[in-house]
């Protein structure tokens, strides 16, 4: 099972430069593993794009429809966050050693607390996921 990040999903429902790419991994991936986290970021992404005049509200709220549809149908397996995740991201933030973001780090703990592999467009979470010795996948075009 893999693990999407949240720039992976920004990609799949708003077409970006490596969207055919993702859209053929999410396709092919049966029930891909995200957090409740990925619910607000998504959102939130969404919410950035409708403001800096990239997406019109009538595509943001079909997409965010569209989203909550696919979590209604099981399409992707949610893992909720818990207490483990918040101390292993706050361990590895307390390290000083990366430029590891909150959320980054809450992403990762997820996918390593679960032995899951994180799928990410995100270069940064990237470099943070490897110093740890998560399982990481940058996806580019």
């Amino acid at each position: 099972m893999v693990y999407l990040d949240t720039s992976v999903l920004v990609a799949y429902y708003c077409q970006e430069k490596n969207s055919k790419i993702i859209d053929e991994i999410i396709t092919r991936t049966h029930q891909p593993a995200i957090s409740q986290l990925t619910d607000v970021e998504l959102v939130s992404a969404i919410s950035r794009k409708i403001r800096e005049k990239n997406l019109s509200q009538n595509d943001g709220k079909r997409i965010i429809e569209q989203f909550q549809k696919h979590l209604d149908k099981d399409f992707y397996f949610q893992i909720p966050i818990e207490t483990q995740h918040y101390k292993l991201a706050k361990k590895w933030i307390s390290q000083f050693s990366t430029s590891l973001r909150t959320l980054d780090a809450l992403h990762i703990a997820v996918a390593s607390a679960n032995h899951l592999t994180i799928l990410t467009a995100d270069t940064q979470l990237v470099r943070s996921a490897e110093f740890f010795g998560v399982n990481v996948k940058l996806i580019a075009t």
